[in-house]
């Protein structure tokens, strides 16, 4: 190693030197500043360049396929429930979108600037036109009116990213979350949520014993209904991703959204160790005087006080809003809530 010079430690000696320290850092900056000057202005050309090309377009996969979406984008239309949260964290500016179908959990909902095209029920499609978007992300209620964005937008790209039959539900989610990323140059935020979520999955994982049996149920109108393992609404995936013991396995069960036909007798009988609840009102009718509560409605049956979920406390619903924003925001809370209750049961 090359020894460094020492200074002389004289009070004329280290003026003297201080003299031609700074009279070489000043000609040394002169010099780096000739020199950077020009490598500056190459950087910057170089960069702007790169950001250009970077800018142009991007290519993602959906459900139907390789697409091709141009850069950068200036008007964004929005119908799938899943994505509406995503969406608004990162800042993504819509020019319309179903807001009628948006928890009032998304900012979404304040903004008078967003045209609204209504609920699926009865959409107004044509309203799109207006806002001749560029990139239409569809999917989950909105699924159905493809064909007429097609016709309306002819020169949008419609973007669909629901779970796909037969693929692992938390896949699906991942995927969905990624791509996403990849459109509105929020990979990392991207990367952020999946990591979320795959830690709270972790955590389900290590403190759940098949041992313990599960039922999943949604409430609506003061009614309970079964969600199928495996195939119902919103937690029958759970049970593929976690192998959760079902309490009772009905042949008939569907995906229907309200959950299907099952008597608190039932329930009573197949005697599970937890139950997992998502209350559908809450989303859509918590304003209505005629609103109940899924916990009442739960907790309250005399016949079902017997339940061992009842009577220990075994009972996890799912955050007010799933069932108008099942995305992997959700999914993450109430897994960590789920956690959190199998871990304190432990």
């Amino acid at each position: 190693m090359t020894s460094r010079p020492t200074l002389a430690h004289a009070p004329g000696s280290r003026r003297a030197t201080r003299g031609l320290v700074a009279a070489l850092a000043a000609a040394s900056v002169l010099a780096l500043a000739a020199c950077g000057g020009e490598a500056t202005a190459d950087d910057e050309t170089s960069a702007e360049d790169a950001t250009t090309a970077e800018a142009t377009s991007v290519e993602v996969e959906d459900n139907n396929g390789a697409q091709t979406i141009d850069l950068p984008l200036e008007s964004v239309v929005a119908t799938d429930n899943r994505t509406f949260e995503t969406l608004s964290d990162w800042g993504v500016e819509l020019s319309a979108a179903a807001v009628s179908l948006m928890p009032d959990t998304i900012a979404y909902t304040q903004d008078e600037a967003i045209i609204d095209l209504g609920n699926h029920r009865e959409p107004d499609l044509e309203a799109v036109v207006a806002v001749a978007p560029d990139l239409i992300v569809n999917g989950q209620r909105f699924a159905q009116y493809h064909d007429d964005f097609v016709d309306l937008a002819p020169d949008a790209v419609i973007l669909e990213l629901d779970p796909r039959d037969g693929e692992p539900f938390d896949s699906e989610l991942r995927r969905q979350i990624t791509v996403l990323g990849e459109v509105f140059g929020h990979q990392d935020d991207a990367e952020q949520l999946i990591a979320d979520f795959d830690a709270a999955i972790a955590r389900v994982e290590a403190a759940y014993s098949a041992d313990s049996t599960v039922m999943a149920v949604n409430t609506s109108g003061g009614e309970i209904g079964y969600i199928a393992p495996g195939i119902g609404r919103t937690l029958g995936p759970l049970f593929d991703i976690f192998g959760f013991t079902p309490a009772l396995e009905v042949p008939e069960g569907t995906d229907d959204h309200e959950g299907d036909d099952i008597s608190v007798e039932a329930i009573a009988d197949s005697n599970p160790d937890w139950i997992l609840v998502m209350d559908r009102d809450a989303a859509v009718s918590a304003d209505d005087p005629a609103y109940v509560p899924g916990a009442e409605i739960l907790e309250g049956s005399e016949a079902l006080a017997n339940v061992t979920a009842i009577t220990e406390g075994n009972i996890v619903y799912m955050p007010a809003d799933t069932y108008t924003n099942e995305g992997i925001q959700t999914y993450t809370e109430f897994l960590n809530t789920l956690a959190d209750a199998l871990e304190g049961n432990a």
